[in-house]
């Protein structure tokens, strides 16, 4: 069993291109010896968002608190709120951002693949 408690796991600043004001708490990855899923917490500070994205992992998004737009293969921009549930699916297109003037705080279940950390995602082949 692995029981934390989110503020004793450090928040680390997602510093990929295209990425702005988001942080990433690592809950539950395979360090863990956990071998098939990851626990993300993601922090979007007011204004923060990903890039235009996709990857292997399919992950699955409960929103807690603020609200944001997500935007998906059909460039539909969507608004989302805490409460909300958001299911990705594996080589789908997507981002996120946060249109809130607070945090917007999202739980992501995403699966280890094989030979992977659960710390990051696997780009899909272009």
């Amino acid at each position: 069993m692995i029981l934390r408690h989110t503020a004793d796991v450090p928040a680390e600043e997602i510093k990929r291109a295209g990425f702005s004001g988001v942080n990433v708490r690592f809950l539950v990855t395979a360090a863990d010896d956990n071998p098939r899923c990851a626990l993300w917490l993601l922090e979007f500070h007011p204004g923060g968002f990903t890039d235009w994205h996709r990857h292997q992992e399919e992950h699955q998004i409960y929103l807690l608190e603020g609200e944001g737009v997500i935007v998906g293969d059909d460039k539909t921009k969507t608004t989302v709120r805490a409460g909300d549930v958001i299911s990705t699916l594996p080589c789908e297109n997507h981002m996120i951002m946060n249109t809130g003037t607070g945090m917007l705080k999202m739980i992501c279940a995403v699966p280890i693949l094989s030979g992977t950390t659960g710390r990051k995602t696997t780009p899909c082949d272009e």
